[in-house]
């Protein structure tokens, strides 16, 4: 990955503990992966998961507070609470699918059934990949690390929104 590294002693210029502070356990991400599925009530993460209470009332708190879920009154039963995943919380979403793919791979070493699909095809969709602005897809050997100073950045660019922030 070329010559120029991270700074392994900066953790705070790199998101990934950033990320495993908040998800860096197997529940979260099982919550997660239930809250795709259509979960959001206490009561069906509780009895889909097999997770103990107070376990799962921690993690969803945690997601809560991080901003990676949010929880509301239902309007018709102030006493009924709803857990909804955030715009933060959906875009975790590449990540997880990376880890499911990487994990069928490697761990389960067979595809998950059922299938994730595009709905509009009905075909699976694609790995999650490393890809170069034009859409090539890299391996680990054609990447290197560049000092910001010296990235060209494409006008149209969302990481130019991540270095801003």
């Amino acid at each position: 990955m070329g010559n120029l590294r991270e700074p392994l002693d900066e953790i705070g210029n790199c998101g990934l503990p950033a990320a495993l502070e908040v998800m860096g356990e197997r529940w979260s991400f099982m919550i997660l992966r239930a809250a795709f599925n259509g979960l959001h009530h206490f009561e069906e993460f509780l009895g889909a998961m097999g997770i103990a209470r107070n376990i799962l009332s921690n993690r969803l708190a945690r997601l809560v507070e991080h901003g990676i879920m949010k929880r509301q009154a239902l309007p018709d039963d102030r006493r009924k609470i709803e857990y909804r995943l955030t715009e933060k919380g959906l875009d975790l979403l590449p990540a997880m699918l990376a880890l499911r793919q990487w994990g069928e791979k490697y761990g389960a070493g067979v595809p998950s059934n059922p299938v994730l699909c595009d709905e509009r095809d009905g075909m699976p969709i694609r790995l999650i990949t490393i890809q170069a602005q034009d859409g090539r897809i890299l391996s680990p050997m054609e990447l290197e690390w560049r000092d910001q100073s010296d990235v060209t950045w494409p006008a149209d660019d969302t990481s130019r929104k991540l270095r801003a922030l």
